[in-house]
C-alpha cells in the first residue's frame, strides 16, 4: 500500500478537500460578494501584484475570482500586501514580515509578477526574487505543479510543428525548497590560486526526495499513468541518489510505469517529441529551466498558471511568466495564465473544482471567440489588451458556455 500523501493538493485526496471542513474566517477588509446568492463558503486571498505587469493581470484575475464566487455561491476577502521590488521600494525589503504574516494567515496566496530592471544591480538579499525564494520558504511549499498543455485554438501558435505540438497535456512536478537555490555552502572565496570563485550545493535529504516522488506518482496516477524521473545519474553524486530514492518509492505506485531520463535528453525531447511525456518529476534547477522550456510548446509563456503546494497552509498560485517591465503599464498583457492560476488555486488550494471548471472552461470560450492578446495574436484573430482580455472572460463565465476542447 502507498504511503498516506500528507499533502495539500486537494484533488489528489478528495475527502481532503477544504470545501469539506469549515474554512478560515476572514478579517473585517474589503470583502465583496454577490447579492444574487447568500454565500455559502468564506475565504481569505492574499494578493501579490508585485511589479511590473502584476498589479495589471492580479486585477483582472481578481474580478473574474469575485464573479466566478459570486456565481458559485463564494465570497472572498482579499488582502492586498507588497512584495518584491514595489516592497523594496515602499519598505526596503523583498518580503516584508507583515506580508509574510498575512500570507500564511489566508486561505491561499496569488502572486503576478516580481523583478524589474530597476532592481537589477542591488545586492542579493535586496533583489525581488530573494523576496519570493523567502516567501516561498516562508509557506513551507515544497512542490510546484506547472502543467504545459497545448490548446486547440492556440496549436498554431506554437513554434513547434503543428503535428508536433497538437495534443500536448504535461505536467511538471518540480522540487522547491531544495538542491543548488538553497544548498550550503555556498558564497564567494579565493581558490588555491588566489583567484576569485563562486560556489553552490546541489544537494537533498530522503526527506525532500521522497515527498515530492510521492506527489509526482499521486499526479500521475490521476493523469495517463505515467511518470519520467529527469536528472543528471550519469555525473552528479546528488541526482544518483535521487534516482535512487525515487526507484524507493515507485514501489509504493505499481500502477505508474516510471522511467528517467537524463536533464539533457529530456530537454532535446521536450522539443523533438513532447507528446511522449505525461507528468515530470525533477529537481528545482532542472524543474526551473524544463517547466520554461515546455512553456512555448503551448504558444506562449503568457498562458501557463503554476501551484506551490505544502503539507499544511495555504498554497501559492502565480503565472510562470516574469514581470515583463518593457510592457507594464500598457495594457498589453496577457492575463489568462494569472486568471488560470486564480483557477488553480480553486481547484488545488480551496477544492472548489465546479468553481474552477467555470473558469478553465471560459478562457477556452474566450479563445474560441478570437480573442487574442499580441504574444499569441495573428492575423484572423481580434487583438485586445489586457483589461478586455479579461472582460471577454467574464461575458464567457457570465454565459456559462460548454467547454469547447
Amino acid at each position: 500500500m502507498a504511503a498516506s500523501l500528507q499533502l495539500n493538493l486537494r484533488p489528489f485526496r478528495l475527502q481532503q478537500f477544504r470545501s469539506n471542513s469549515v474554512p478560515k474566517q476572514a478579517p473585517n477588509f474589503a470583502t465583496i460578494c454577490c447579492s444574487a446568492n447568500t454565500p455559502k463558503r468564506r475565504y481569505t486571498i492574499t494578493l501579490l501584484p508585485g511589479d511590473g505587469i502584476g498589479p495589471e493581470v492580479i486585477s483582472v484575475a481578481k474580478n473574474v475570482l469575485n464573479l466566478t464566487g459570486s456565481l458559485e455561491g463564494i465570497e472572498f476577502g482579499f488582502k492586498e500586501m507588497p512584495m518584491g521590488g514595489a516592497a523594496l521600494d515602499l519598505t526596503g525589503v523583498p518580503l516584508p514580515e507583515e506580508t509574510l504574516s498575512t500570507a500564511k494567515q489566508s486561505d491561499a496566496v496569488l502572486l503576478g509578477a516580481i523583478g524589474g530592471y530597476k532592481w537589477d544591480k542591488n545586492e542579493k538579499h535586496l533583489k525581488p526574487e530573494t523576496g519570493l525564494l523567502q516567501l516561498r520558504e516562508g509557506l513551507k511549499v515544497f512542490a510546484n505543479l506547472r502543467p504545459a498543455s497545448v490548446l486547440p485554438q492556440l496549436v498554431d501558435a506554437s513554434t513547434l510543428k503543428k503535428e508536433v505540438a497538437e495534443g500536448v497535456d504535461l505536467m511538471v512536478v518540480r522540487e522547491l525548497t531544495g538542491g543548488i537555490y538553497f544548498g550550503k555552502p555556498r558564497g564567494f572565496g579565493m581558490n588555491e590560486n588566489g583567484e576569485e570563485i563562486g560556489f553552490n550545493t546541489e544537494i537533498y535529504a530522503t526527506y525532500e526526495i521522497d515527498r515530492i516522488a510521492r506527489v509526482a506518482f499521486e499526479t500521475a496516477r490521476k493523469r495517463r499513468g505515467k511518470l519520467c524521473s529527469v536528472d543528471k545519474a550519469n555525473v552528479l553524486e546528488a541526482s544518483m541518489f535521487w534516482r535512487k530514492r525515487v526507484m524507493a518509492i515507485a514501489l509504493e505506485y505499481p500502477d505508474v510505469e516510471l522511467t528517467h531520463m537524463y536533464v539533457d535528453n529530456a530537454a532535446m525531447q521536450l522539443v523533438r517529441n513532447p507528446k511522449q511525456f505525461d507528468t515530470i518529476v525533477t529537481n528545482n534547477i532542472f524543474g526551473d529551466i524544463l517547466s520554461d522550456e515546455a512553456s512555448m510548446i503551448t504558444g506562449s509563456i503568457g498562458m501557463l498558471p503554476s501551484a506551490s503546494l505544502g503539507e499544511a497552509g495555504p498554497g501559492l498560485f502565480e503565472p510562470i511568466h516574469g514581470s515583463a517591465p518593457d510592457i507594464a503599464g500598457q495594457d498589453k498583457a496577457n492575463p489568462l495564465a494569472t486568471i488560470l492560476s486564480a483557477a488553480m488555486l480553486l481547484k488545488y488550494g480551496l477544492g472548489e473544482e465546479e468553481a474552477a471548471l467555470r473558469i478553465e472552461t471560459a478562457v477556452l470560450d474566450t479563445l474560441s471567440r478570437g480573442f487574442r492578446t499580441g504574444d499569441i495574436y495573428s492575423g484572423e484573430n481580434k487583438l485586445v489588451g489586457c483589461k478586455e482580455m479579461g472582460d471577454e472572460v467574464l461575458k464567457s463565465i457570465e454565459t456559462e458556455v460548454p467547454a469547447t476542447v
